[in-house]
């Protein structure tokens, strides 16, 4: 959550001037309401105000866009990926367990797995690239998932912008399940696998080179820098896969999310791109998130 420059009022969708590049609420987000010197540029095409959320504000609509995007349940999504990544799990998993079952596709069936999993048996059966992302293997499989999705999702979104944001976390997530499946080949034990855990791993990357310093509440109460808890479950997930523990987990698949994010992270650093400025989403805005700890906000 972001604060308002001007009346430091909290602000879950905040306004960024494009001139004076401040944060702001819906009341001070014109330029005549927080006194921006850009206000001398007035004239310039490229205008002085920025959403700072949707890539696409200043591009113009299309007849599907104004049909679709304009208005209604659906215009929530747009700018908000994360949310449309939660929701598009969560009805995966309906699917998964309810709408498939009742029309004869049986958990474990080939049909099954040919929906829902990335299978090293039909790598190129290309649906499952995406499915297999937002399937998820139970309940506590996809809360774990969602969870860290919607702390650390909106930051990252936030940061570089949704379509960006959208890239990282389908590329991020293809890449992982094959070089889940890649290792698989190579100790002779590849198998089918679902879940959004690499792609999670690369926004969680990403965060940490953007923000090493970003305080998480590890179990909803302990409070680490989420550089100290990235080093720590990678080194659990090396410890994984060359031990051989951890059952069903696909510790290669979260490696390769991560080093996605973390390479990803350098690149978009690099441009000069930063986390939100003065945000928390710690203990006062719900358990487990993260926060900065630089005072009351």
């Amino acid at each position: 959550m972001a604060v308002c420059d001007t009346c430091g009022e909290q602000e879950n969708m905040p306004y960024r001037c494009r001139h004076c590049n401040g944060t702001y609420c819906g009341e001070h987000r014109l330029p005549e309401s927080h006194d921006c010197p850009g206000l001398q540029n007035w004239s310039d095409p490229s205008g002085v105000f920025d959403s700072g959320f949707d890539d696409s504000v200043n591009q113009p609509k299309s007849t599907l866009q104004t049909r679709i995007g304009g208005s209604g349940p659906l215009s929530y999504f747009r700018g908000n990926m994360t949310y449309l990544f939660l929701a598009l799990m969560c009805l995966t998993f309906f699917a998964q367990i309810l709408i498939a079952p009742l029309i004869g596709i049986g958990r474990g069936t080939q049909l099954w797995y040919a929906l829902f999993t990335l299978n090293p048996n039909h790598p190129l059966y290309v649906w499952t690239w995406i499915t297999s992302i937002f399937a998820h293997g139970g309940l506590t499989h996809l809360f774990f998932n969602g969870i860290v999705l919607f702390f650390f999702g909106p930051i990252v979104e936030r940061s570089i912008g949704s379509k960006k944001f959208a890239a990282l976390f389908i590329v991020s997530g293809v890449l992982a399940g094959f070089a889940q499946i890649g290792l698989g080949f190579l100790v002779g034990s590849a198998v089918p696998l679902l879940g959004a855990s690499g792609a999670i791993m690369a926004v969680m990357g990403l965060l940490t080179v953007l923000d090493p310093d970003l305080t998480v509440y590890l179990w909803f109460f302990l409070p680490v820098p989420i550089w100290l808890l990235t080093i720590g479950y990678a080194v659990f997930s090396v410890f994984g896969f060359v031990v051989g523990f951890g059952g069903n987990v696909a510790h290669m698949a979260h490696l390769a999310g991560l080093i996605t994010g973390l390479i990803y992270g350098q690149h978009v650093k690099s441009q000069g791109v930063s986390t939100p400025g003065r945000m928390q989403l710690g203990p006062g805005q719900g358990p487990g998130g993260p926060g900065r700890g630089r005072g009351p906000f």
